[in-house]
C-alpha cells in the first residue's frame, strides 16, 4: 500500500472524471450509463437570467464559463445533450418569478423536500418524517487495505476509516431515530454494496488505459474502478432509486501524508471542512454524464437546501470537537456559503446523490490526537485525552452531527 495524500486522491479523481468512449460523438466518464435528458424539457421557466447565472457561474463552475457545453443566452440557456445536439431553456423574465413545476417543488426532478415544505413538529421530535440515509464513506476490514484508507503502526489498533465511519453510523442511526426520523444505512457492514469485483471490471478498466500499460497498473485501475466507482454508482441507486431520502449524511474522516504504510507519520495537524456539490472544471463537463448530472443539481435548485444544511451540520461539528477549518490551497474547489468550513467540490458521491448531500471531513486520522483516540476504542461517559475529558472519537462525531440536524429542522421547519 502507497501512502496516502490528499492532492493524490484529488488527481486521482480528476482522472477519473476524464471521458471514455462510448457511441459516436458521446463522452462518458468510466462506468458512467449515457444519461437520460428528458427532464430537461420541464424546466422551461425555472429560472430567471440572472438568477440561473448567480447559482450556475457562483457555486458549479470553477472557470466562470463552459464554452461549448453550456451558453448562456439572452433568454436561453442552451446544453449540449450529446455530440452536436442542443436543446435550449427558456428563462422567465427577469423581474418575474420563476415558474413553479418540478424544480420548485417534489416531483418529477426531485423526490426530495425542503425542510420548510414538511409538516410541522414539535421541538422535541424536529425530524418527524424525515427521510435520512447515512453514507459510511469507505470500506471497513479487509477492504480498507486495498482503498488505502489504512495503516497501522506496529501491533497497535489499526486506524482504518471505513471502520470508524460505520462505528460512527451505527451511532447516528439510533440517535436520529429518536428525533423521528426515518434512517437508512447504506452499509451496514464492512462489505461493498456493489456486486463487481476488480476482476470483473478488469476490462473496463482495460479499456480506459492508454498503451503499454504493466499488469501491475491495470491491477490498481481495476481496483479503483471497484472500490471508487462502482462501489459509489451502487450506492447512488439505492439513494436515487430506493430511498429517496430528503438528506443524505457522508461520513468520512480526513488524513495528511503517512508515508510508507510500513513505518506511517503522524501529524501534529487536525481539522475539518465539509463539502457540498460544485466547482466544476470546464474539461470536466466535456463528458456527458457529468454534465447532466451537474446540470440536475442546479435546475432542482438543491443547494438552496444542501448549503444552510451543511453551514449548520459543519458548525456544530466544530463546537463539539473544537477542530479548526481546513483551508484548500488547490484549484479543484469553490469557497461557498458563509461558514469557513465550507467549500464547494465536484465528488462522484456528492455528484450522483440526487438530495441534499452533507460531506463531512473531520478529523485527520493520522495525526498525533486522533491516532491516540482511535486506540482508545469506544467508551461510555468521558476519559482524561490530553488533559481534557473527551467522549470516544465516534461518540463526538455522531453528537455533533445530531445536533447539527435537528438545529437545522428546528430553525427551517414549521413549529407546531
Amino acid at each position: 500500500m502507497r501512502g496516502f495524500h490528499p492532492c493524490r486522491l484529488s488527481l486521482l479523481l480528476t482522472l477519473l472524471c476524464l471521458w471514455a468512449p462510448g457511441k459516436a460523438f458521446t463522452k462518458t466518464s468510466p462506468l458512467a450509463p449515457e444519461p437520460d435528458w428528458g427532464w430537461v424539457a420541464g424546466c422551461a421557466g425555472s429560472f430567471t437570467r440572472s438568477d440561473f447565472q448567480r447559482i450556475f457561474e457562483g457555486q458549479y463552475l470553477r472557470s466562470g464559463s463552459a464554452p461549448g457545453n453550456i451558453e448562456v443566452l439572452e433568454h436561453s440557456v442552451r446544453i449540449r445533450t450529446a455530440g452536436d445536439v442542443w436543446q435550449e431553456v427558456p428563462f422567465a423574465n427577469d423581474g418575474a418569478q420563476a415558474s413553479v413545476g418540478a424544480q420548485s417543488k417534489p416531483g418529477a426532478l426531485r423526490f426530495w423536500r425542503r425542510a420548510s415544505e414538511m409538516a410541522p413538529a414539535s421541538a422535541a421530535k424536529p425530524l418527524q418524517g424525515v427521510k435520512i440515509a447515512i453514507d459510511p464513506g469507505h470500506l471497513g476490514g479487509e477492504w480498507a487495505r486495498m482503498e488505502e484508507r489504512f495503516f497501522q503502526m506496529g501491533k497497535t489498533r489499526p486506524v482504518a476509516e471505513g471502520d470508524l465511519t460505520l462505528s460512527v453510523a451505527k451511532k447516528l442511526k439510533p440517535a436520529l431515530e429518536k428525533l423521528g426520523a426515518d434512517v437508512t444505512l447504506l452499509r451496514r457492514s464492512d462489505r461493498p454494496v456493489t456486486a463487481d469485483r476488480s476482476k470483473t471490471l478488469r476490462p473496463a478498466a482495460e479499456a480506459d488505459l492508454s498503451p503499454g500499460f504493466s499488469p501491475d497498473r491495470l491491477r490498481r485501475h481495476s481496483e479503483l474502478f471497484f472500490y471508487r466507482i462502482s462501489e459509489i454508482r451502487a450506492r447512488a441507486q439505492l439513494v436515487n432509486e430506493r430511498i429517496k431520502p430528503d438528506m443524505v449524511l457522508c461520513l468520512h474522516f480526513n488524513a495528511e501524508e503517512w508515508g510508507e504504510p510500513d513505518s506511517p507519520q503522524l501529524q501534529p495537524r487536525n481539522h475539518m471542512h465539509a463539502l457540498v456539490n460544485g466547482g466544476y472544471s470546464e474539461k470536466e463537463l466535456e463528458a456527458d454524464d457529468i454534465r447532466s448530472d451537474m446540470l440536475r443539481h442546479v435546475f432542482s435548485r438543491v443547494a438552496e437546501e444542501a448549503i444552510p444544511l451543511c453551514e449548520t451540520v459543519v458548525e456544530a461539528m466544530a463546537e463539539e470537537t473544537g477542530l479548526p477549518p481546513f483551508t484548500y490551497f488547490s484549484n479543484n474547489v469553490l469557497k461557498v456559503g458563509q461558514s469557513p468550513y465550507l467549500y464547494a467540490r465536484n465528488l462522484l458521491a456528492n455528484r450522483l446523490y440526487h438530495a441534499p448531500v452533507v460531506f463531512l471531513e473531520p478529523y485527520v486520522m493520522n495525526s498525533q490526537p486522533v491516532w491516540k483516540r482511535v486506540q482508545m476504542g469506544d467508551y461510555s461517559g468521558q476519559k482524561l485525552v490530553d488533559g481534557q475529558m473527551r467522549k470516544s472519537i465516534a461518540t463526538e462525531y455522531a453528537d455533533g452531527v445530531v445536533e447539527g440536524v435537528a438545529r437545522y429542522y428546528r430553525q427551517s421547519r414549521p413549529a407546531r
